[in-house]
């Protein structure tokens, strides 16, 4: 059974009637979870956000708690309506978007998660892999899911969690446990145990999904060791996915809009043509370029992957997943102590004149697109005796955009697709010296969007299409804004010279842990 507000403590309010007419959004993210009410112009006119917490047992390994999450969900779910006095009979439809890959196992009966949900990020399956590609299990995987065996996706952290959770296994093939992506955990407890669900992007992002054929996968689940029963219904990202029971909101808006959080934040680009590309500097960074209705599998380390579910139809998408990109200023303020906050990196990265040799690969949990070395761990070269606050805060910033560089050419190699700019969103695309240096690198324009909240409001695009709230995407494409555009610096030899180093830095990072 899904949980109620008084296992969570939290209370219903009960507000006046007002007219429909908003979106909201969930997202439900790696360090925070947000609530949004987004207006029919795409302008976001209220949000809520708290910040949720990661637990570290063991080198490489990543938890959170799924009922710090929901209740963590709950909670600004009301703030918002609280802020901003639109509540729930002025909320025409409700979409969520979610980490992707982060996996939760509860019981059917008691609705009780059997161990913590295991994070996206967390190496501890790492030697399951190596065992399926031992076992010459790799090219089935790539060939049916898009995906590339990784301790990154779902798949391994279901049977790590059936192999040591005491009686999971029996629990599992009894047909009593139930597995889901932070979307389903949620949609599950927000309906009352209502609806099963998950969609077609975050079913992608499993390793269990044959997204040629739209269907979990009979030969993978076997390959695992995972019993069907406990996998979700699958459904298109924009449509009804059950509605708001009435302890949590007066009113039951109509769930009508689920995304994995990247494919939501391409949604909200508007990235409906093939070609089409974007990069969020998140937690980590993410860049799809929309391949249209062929899946186009890489020669060059990144994944193939469903990136819209919406109207009937599906556009795959190529992706570069990199690892550690807002976590790396997070690291320097909480692991190293030399910032107080990520605002303050744009002003000290500028305050010195170059990098003076120094780079940081942010190989925390491994390197991801283009390299996937799950065994890569992070690293400082250049270091000297006038190396100091500044010089570190500056290489964090580079990483990312030498990290996303690589995803790019390998992406452009890929597609055959020479890009003319690159739309961007998340945090880090607020901070103009790392938007000026990528764009340097890149030799194209860096293009923000208006919105921050690209994630966000993707997420509320799929639920307002669903009710009619929005008629088409020709609508949603008049409301898209962009913001600054920083054009790149011609300066070939300082290109050249920095990406030398960095290539360089990351072989060695490379090296030493083989």
């Amino acid at each position: 059974m899904a949980f109620s507000l008084k296992d969570l403590g939290l209370v219903d309010r009960v507000y006046p009637l007002q007219p429909s007419g908003y979106i909201m959004a969930l997202d439900s993210g790696t360090t925070s979870v947000r609530a949004i009410i987004v207006d029919e112009y795409g302008c976001i006119v209220a949000q809520a956000s708290k910040p949720v917490k990661a637990f570290y047992p063991q080198p490489g390994w990543v938890e959170q708690d799924p009922m710090e999450i929901l209740a963590s969900q709950i909670a600004v779910m009301m703030e918002v309506q609280f802020k901003s006095g639109i509540h729930s009979d002025s909320i025409a439809a409700i979409g969520i978007t979610n980490q992707r890959e982060t996996c939760v196992v509860w019981d059917r009966d008691s609705g009780q998660p059997i161990y913590s949900a295991i994070g996206w990020q967390c190496r501890r399956t790492a030697d399951i892999v190596d065992g399926l590609v031992f076992d010459g299990c790799e090219e089935s995987i790539r060939s049916k899911t898009g995906l590339a065996p990784d301790a990154y996706f779902s798949a391994t952290k279901i049977r790590w969690i059936l192999d040591n959770v005491s009686g999971a296994r029996e629990a599992a093939d009894a047909g009593e446990l139930m597995f889901g992506t932070i979307d389903t955990w949620l949609i599950y407890n927000l309906t009352g145990g209502e609806v099963y669900a998950t969609d077609y992007t975050n079913a992608s992002r499993t390793m269990l999904f044959n997204i040629h054929t739209l269907e979990w996968d009979d030969e993978l689940l076997a390959m695992l060791d995972i019993p069907r029963s406990m996998l979700p219904e699958v459904r298109w990202s924009s449509g009804e996915f059950g509605r708001v029971s009435s302890e949590i909101m007066t009113h039951m808006p109509l769930i009508a809009g689920v995304a994995g959080d990247q494919q939501a934040s391409f949604f909200g680009h508007c990235c409906f043509e093939p070609g089409d590309t974007k990069n969020t500097y998140g937690t980590g960074c993410f860049m799809l370029m929309n391949t249209g209705d062929e899946v186009v599998h890489s020669s060059n380390g990144l994944l193939s992957t469903i990136g819209i579910a919406e109207g009937g139809r599906i556009s795959y998408a190529l992706e570069g997943s990199i690892f550690h990109a807002g976590s790396t200023i997070q690291w320097l303020r909480d692991g190293l102590g030399i910032i107080g906050g990520a605002r303050e990196t744009e002003e000290i990265a500028l305050s010195v004149e170059g990098n003076d040799g120094c780079y940081l690969v942010p190989a925390f949990s491994g390197l991801g697109a283009p390299w996937w070395d799950p065994g890569a761990r992070g690293m400082i070269t250049g270091l000297t005796a006038a190396s100091n606050r500044a010089t570190l805060v500056r290489a964090a910033c580079e990483s990312m955009a030498y990290q996303t560089f690589d995803v790019l050419r390998a992406m452009e190699a890929d597609a055959h697709h020479r890009l003319g700019s690159l739309s961007v969103d998340g945090a880090a695309s607020r901070n103009g010296f790392i938007m000026q240096f990528q764009a340097d690198l890149l030799g194209i324009p860096v293009v923000q969007t208006e919105a921050v909240e690209t994630t966000a409001l993707g997420a509320a695009y799929l639920a307002g299409l669903a009710v009619g709230y929005w008629e088409d995407r020709d609508e949603l494409m008049q409301n898209h804004a962009v913001g600054e555009r920083f054009e790149p610096v011609n300066e070939p030899e300082r290109v050249a010279h920095c990406l030398s180093g960095w290539h360089d830095a990351v072989a060695r990072t490379r090296t030493v842990v083989q």
